[in-house]
């Protein structure tokens, strides 16, 4: 019980450092409501418990020593931000041309897009890779089933979960003041640059 303490508190730990999960489920909560958010942070804590059930195997250790899958892992993950945050700017760009009366508010993101993109972003993030690495095979047995495995996950999933779930419903509340238009495009402008700026940090690091 210990050690399953000491584990969900680095997990919470990791999870508050604001990063790439943390700019998605932001920018998905403002732009296509709480719902929009609360599926992107249940993406992020499914790629969370990936990444510990492939540490626990091996397989982020594999990862992690090679260079050219790291190399992958990192480019992928990085070209991934960019997109998102070009496509946010180029949004942003369009609506600052349109009348009030022409600008949609109530631009949909389906549940599907939502959970997809907190689960890449969280997947194809090289610092999750190295992190879980580090962390994992601390709280491993060397004899460890599928029980400990399916355990860890769970509680990292769970604590991750349930703070991105309270930070997509947080700024759900405030999404009022995003309906104004102005606001709306420079918001989205802002977290757009912040994803290719993330997205330069992951490649350069």
């Amino acid at each position: 019980m210990t050690a399953l303490m000491v584990f969900a508190t680095a997990i919470l730990i990791a999870s508050i450092v604001p990063g790439p999960d943390f700019a998605m489920v932001t920018r998905n909560t403002m732009l296509g409501g709480r719902v929009a958010g609360m599926w992107t942070a249940l993406g992020v804590a499914l790629g969370i418990s990936v990444w510990v059930v492939a540490t626990s195997f091996g397989l982020a250790a594999l990862l992690a020593a090679s260079v050219l899958a790291f190399t992958v892992v990192k480019i992928a993950g990085a070209a991934y931000l960019v997109y998102l945050g070009v496509r946010s700017i180029i949004s942003a760009l369009k609506d600052r041309k349109k009348p009030v009366g022409g600008l949609n508010l109530s631009r949909e993101i389906t549940h599907w897009q939502a959970f997809r993109t907190g689960l890449l972003t969280n997947v194809l993030n090289p610092k999750a890779l190295v992190f879980f690495t580090a962390l994992v095979p601390q709280f491993i047995d060397g004899g460890s089933g599928l029980v400990q495995i399916g355990g860890l996950a769970a509680v990292a999933a769970a604590v991750n979960g349930v703070w991105f779930l309270a930070l997509a419903n947080l700024v759900g509340l405030l999404r009022k003041v995003f309906d104004n238009p102005s606001v709306r495009a420079w918001i989205n402008g802002v977290t757009g640059a912040v994803l290719v700026a993330l997205g330069f940090r992951v490649a350069s690091s």
